[in-house]
């Protein structure tokens, strides 16, 4: 099978859509029309550049409201298909799209249409082009794949065959195992587009809101699945209509693109027994067992008030880089590294965008096969000199500009903390807050970027999404939405913002770029951990009165409950599965914060509901230091 993405998909002329598609790695590309019309080149000089980009035209479409059409339109459409067919040959495209008819005026009938389809066909093979019919899922007769395979079917010629799109077949809620039956030799192309799961206008969803397969709702797999089943062995095409890649980065597009085409076709080659998919060879998903450690960029003066912060949340020092200058902070099973080494990539990162979260350790089974994966989806890995004493640690550098390191359970790896680190024990006048685990890390970056960082995660390791919520901030929209495993013991919400002016776009412009904003470290006794942090001289974020207030009317609690939560600063939440307790630090320079959580029962959400309430706190504590945020 080859890959191809339609022109459409992307931001940018015809140009530069053609050098970004080229870049990523795909072999074709789908000429939609009205980017050939936009453009300045003849037909001839527009092939020219595609196959100077070491490209094919795999398909050039629409062609619209073709088939059964009365007189005297049905000349005319004809008359259109000529044209066509002269500008394709000019081009060097040998495929085009007919999607079925959405006019007013056109006639019914699985015959009309059949016998159009075959006359058409006639006239393509003279030019020597084949013609690919497609029911579009707002077709004014046929919107059904299945309907359109009848007309393919009757009429039965060499130069006219079905062209399917996950779209159109999913968003009607079409089973996708029909496609099955039908002949892989007359399944011309093959169009994917995943979308998020809205209730609305089949159309006005098609156009505004297709995303990349893996970063939806729809069942592409399965899609994928029946077509690969049919001996199909074509080309796999993107085509994602979508407002936010039509402002977005032609680059970054791409490489989505493509990314999730091989993601797809490796889900495909897993779960279909027995059909041959042309995919790179690469391990299966990653299991992650969490979050070993997080590494910050600081200089010493910042790195002074990091650890400061950490000491009132009952982190103590426990060791020192045998060769760098690089703090180990330790609570339960938390690993906090600070980096002030004046060399290196984290020295890099703090001067683009100061103190902030350059690099997290996962937990996987095997560190050498994780990098494998991500290498095969497009990653780049990451190495930097080896120090004295130093291990070499399989990584990959991630978005945002940060780095992910992995660590597994082999000898060398597992060992890393007492490899290069000494041991010292500083900090014996701090109490133990009870901090166990990294419940939650959570990376904020543009909204239109979200997609990028959902695709990468679920990509790469084993891990769900869960549905998107919103979040209010006074100053605009947040969009939240989390990457989980199975048992929890990896979780990162992503955290879209949509202008500067939230708290959430505020870090990011400040921070010049995305990254973690807030690192949620779970305890099992919030209470109790609330004395252990007060004893530290830790100062909770102040929530409003009135927000206990609204909280006992809405759930109805004991008094010295209700009361226990106001005077610690602790916001609650709950569902039918269990409770959920937050308790916040102050921010730190640019919007940066820790969180403390309690889950109790089966709560496996992040707490929403209470996201404005501590956003507006947050943004008071931000106006009495004096800084400049609405």
């Amino acid at each position: 099978m080859k890959t191809a993405i339609a022109t459409v998909s992307i931001a940018g002329d015809l140009a530069e859509k053609l050098s970004a598609i080229a870049a990523a790695g795909f072999d074709g590309v789908e000429i939609f029309e009205n980017d050939f019309l936009a453009f300045d080149r003849s037909p001839k000089e527009v092939g020219q550049l595609v196959r100077d980009h070491g490209l094919e035209i795999s398909l050039f479409q629409p062609f619209r409201d073709f088939e059964g059409m009365p007189e005297p339109q049905r000349t005319r459409t004809f008359e259109r298909a000529k044209r066509k067919f002269d500008l394709m040959q000019e081009m060097g495209a040998d495929l085009v799209l007919i999607c079925s008819s959405v006019s007013p005026i056109a006639l019914g009938g699985i015959d009309r249409a059949a016998d159009d389809l075959r006359e058409l066909g006639d006239l393509a093979a003279g030019y020597g082009i084949r013609i690919g019919y497609e029911a579009l899922a707002w077709g004014r007769f046929i919107n059904d794949h299945r309907d359109a395979w009848e007309i393919v079917r009757r009429a039965d010629h060499a130069n006219v065959g079905l062209i399917l799109d996950s779209f159109h077949t999913l968003a009607r809620k079409t089973d996708p195992d029909t496609i099955r039956a039908i002949p892989g030799d007359k399944i011309f192309f093959v169009q994917l587009a995943d979308a998020p799961a809205f209730n609305m206008d089949l159309l006005y969803w098609s156009r505004h809101f297709r995303n990349m397969p893996g970063e939806g709702d729809l069942d592409v797999t399965g899609f994928m699945r029946a077509v690969a089943a049919t001996g199909y062995d074509g080309v796999l095409s993107l085509e994602i209509f979508n407002d936010q890649f039509r402002g977005g980065s032609p680059k970054s597009i791409a490489v989505d693109g493509y990314r999730s085409l091989l993601y797809l076709m490796d889900q495909v080659r897993r779960t279909e027994p027995g059909v041959k998919i042309p995919v790179p060879d690469m391990p299966e998903r990653v299991p992650v067992g969490g979050i070993e450690y997080v590494e910050f960029a600081a200089d010493r003066k910042e790195a002074g008030d990091l650890t400061a912060m950490l000491s009132t949340l009952g982190f103590r020092k426990a060791g020192r880089h045998v060769s760098k200058d690089v703090e180990l902070w330790r609570q339960g099973g938390i690993n906090i590294v600070i980096n002030t080494d004046p060399g290196g990539f984290a020295h890099a990162s703090y001067i683009s965008h100061g103190t902030n979260v350059c690099d997290i350790g996962l937990k996987v089974a095997d560190a050498e096969a994780t990098v494998a994966r991500a290498e095969s989806l497009g990653a780049k890995t990451f190495e930097q000199p080896v120090g004295p004493g130093e291990l070499k640690i399989p990584a990959i550098r991630a978005l945002g500009g940060s780095v992910l390191h992995f660590i597994d359970g082999s000898r060398e790896l597992s060992q890393v903390w007492e490899t290069e680190f000494m041991r010292v024990e500083e900090g014996s006048g701090t109490t133990d807050a009870g901090l166990t685990r990294i419940d939650h890390i959570a990376e904020t970056m543009n909204y239109d970027e979200m997609l990028t960082w959902l695709l990468f995660y679920r990509s790469i390791f084993n891990t769900d999404k869960t549905p998107m919520v919103d979040v209010i901030d006074p100053a605009g929209l947040v969009r939240s939405q989390a990457i989980e495993n199975a048992d929890g013991t990896l979780r990162i919400t992503l955290n879209g913002a949509e202008n500067r002016k939230t708290l959430a776009g505020h870090f990011i412009q400040e921070g010049f770029g995305s990254g973690v904003q807030h690192i949620a470290f779970e305890t099992t006794d919030i209470f109790e951990t609330f004395k252990a942090l007060k004893a530290n001289g830790f100062t909770p974020l102040a929530i409003s009165p009135n927000y206990y207030d609204d909280l006992d009317a809405r759930f109805g609690l004991e008094e010295q409950f209700l009361e226990a939560l106001k005077s610690s600063g602790i916001l609650y939440d709950r569902d039918e599965s269990g409770e959920y307790f937050q308790l916040y630090s102050p921010t730190y320079g640019e919007g940066f914060f820790f969180e403390i959580v309690e889950r109790r029962g089966g709560y496996k959400g992040y707490g929403a509901a209470n996201a404005q309430f501590r956003i507006a706190a947050q943004k008071r504590h931000f106006r009495a230091r004096g800084m400049p945020v609405r």
